[in-house]
This record gives structure tokens, C-alpha cells and sequence, in this order.
């Protein structure tokens, strides 16, 4: 397994597709913090970053399928994951170790936005005055969300041979899941399943760690959905073993 985590991790780092990815990610995320009026937190006057963790969920929903598309795709188009299914190692070893290699790239792109918590830090008056709390919970919330996103992306890789094909499955399933329930929930003759609905979607659980606030209940739905889409994984490569 650690075999198969390594070649993907350091295939994917040895591609100019992975630099490119992560850095339109940081660039995006610092214009839309620093520099966009209607999300700039210099012009709200505030030292919190609530902004940037609202924003973040829409920006993994292009980053993580783009991490995570080629998982499966490419090894099918290229003729090699048969000749990884012979290979003395399970199915499910090769879609955690695949899992886990897209995960690690995830963090790599968060872990340099810690320098805006620093600023925001530094600029606030008087210094360091901004919730520290929440904002570890919203990065945990992240991780979690990001966890989330990966197993969507390993299982819409697995689905084809195209890896931009995989990608568009990918980005619609992290919409539909982060914000589906949300609408849907909103429609009138569904309101009496409102809070049914809403407790089915990603964003209701962000949020709720996103305030600090770290109940098990989130802890249990986000390991589950990941464990259901890396299942919907395996039996979408036909694997027995």
C-alpha cells in the first residue's frame, strides 16, 4: 500500500499539473481575501476570516477534482491498473492508498493559507485580536470537507477513462452534495423535511464546526460519507478483492 501511496503522491508532485493547481487555488483564494471588494476583509473591518472559510468549499469544488481525477482515469486509459490488480495487494489497498496520496496534496494547498491567519493576526486591533478557536475549527472543518471531497473524486475517477469527464462528475457531485440539500430543502412543498434534508448535506456540518463547535455527530457523518464513496469506489472498479 505504502508503495502504491508513494508512485502517486510523487507522480502527481513531479507534474507541473500539480504546482499549477495549487498555486490558481492560493491566487484565487488571496485575490477574493485581500483584494475583492465584495470579499476583501480589509474592507470589512473585522479581523476574522469567515470570508475565506466561506468561500474555501466553492474553491475545493475545482481544486480536489482536479487533484483527484487522474486517480483512476489515467491508469485505466494507460492500460496499468490491471497490472496493478495483480500485484499482491487488495483492491482496498489501492483505493486507500490512492485516497490517502490525493488527502496529503489537499493539506499541501491549505497549509500555506495559514500565513493569511497570521496577517489577519497581526493587522487586528489591538494584535491578535481575532477568534482563534473558530478558526481552527473552521480549518478541521476543512480537512474534514476535504476528506469528504477526495472520496467524491476517487469514485468519479473510477468511473471513466477520461480524466475530464471524471473531473465534471466530480465538481457536480461536491456541488450537489455541499449545496443540493440546501435548495432542495427550500422548496415549499418539502419544508415539513427541512431540517431532514439539510442534516443530508455537507454545508449543514461545515458550518457547524466552522463555529468552533465539535460535536461527534459531524465527526460520524463526514468519516461515514467518506467511507460510502470510497465503497461506491470499489464496487465502480469491479474489485473482489
Amino acid at each position: 500500500m505504502y508503495a502504491v501511496f508513494k508512485r502517486e503522491l510523487f507522480s502527481f508532485l513531479s507534474s507541473m499539473v500539480a504546482y499549477i493547481t495549487i498555486g490558481v487555488f492560493l491566487l484565487v483564494s488571496g485575490l477574493l481575501l485581500w483584494f475583492f471588494p465584495d470579499t476583501s476583509v480589509l474592507d470589512y473591518g473585522y479581523a476574522e476570516l469567515s470570508g475565506f472559510f466561506n468561500l474555501v468549499p466553492y474553491l475545493f469544488m475545482f481544486l480536489i477534482p482536479a487533484i483527484t481525477m487522474r486517480s483512476f482515469a489515467e491508469e485505466k486509459r494507460e492500460g496499468t491498473y490491471e497490472l496493478l490488480v495483480t500485484k499482491p495487494i487488495t483492491v482496498w489497498q489501492i483505493i486507500g492508498a490512492k485516497y490517502l496520496a490525493s488527502l496529503v496534496l489537499v493539506l499541501f494547498a491549505l497549509i500555506p493559507t495559514l500565513i493569511y491567519y497570521y496577517s489577519v493576526y497581526q493587522l487586528g486591533f489591538p494584535t491578535g485580536n481575532i477568534d482563534s478557536g473558530a478558526v481552527i475549527g473552521s480549518y478541521i472543518g476543512l480537512f474534514l470537507l476535504g476528506t469528504a471531497f477526495t472520496s467524491i473524486g476517487i469514485f468519479s475517477s473510477a468511473l471513466t477513462k477520461n480524466q475530464v469527464i471524471a473531473f465534471a462528475i466530480s465538481v457536480f457531485l461536491c456541488f450537489v452534495t455541499f449545496s443540493g440539500f440546501d435548495s432542495v430543502s427550500k422548496i415549499i412543498s418539502l419544508q415539513n423535511i427541512e431540517t431532514t434534508l439539510t442534516a443530508l448535506g455537507i454545508n449543514e456540518h461545515y458550518q457547524s464546526i466552522s463555529r468552533g463547535v465539535l460535536d461527534t455527530r459531524d465527526l460520524i457523518y463526514f468519516i461515514t460519507f467518506s467511507i460510502l464513496f470510497l465503497l461506491f469506489t470499489k464496487l465502480a472498479t469491479g474489485g473482489k478483492k
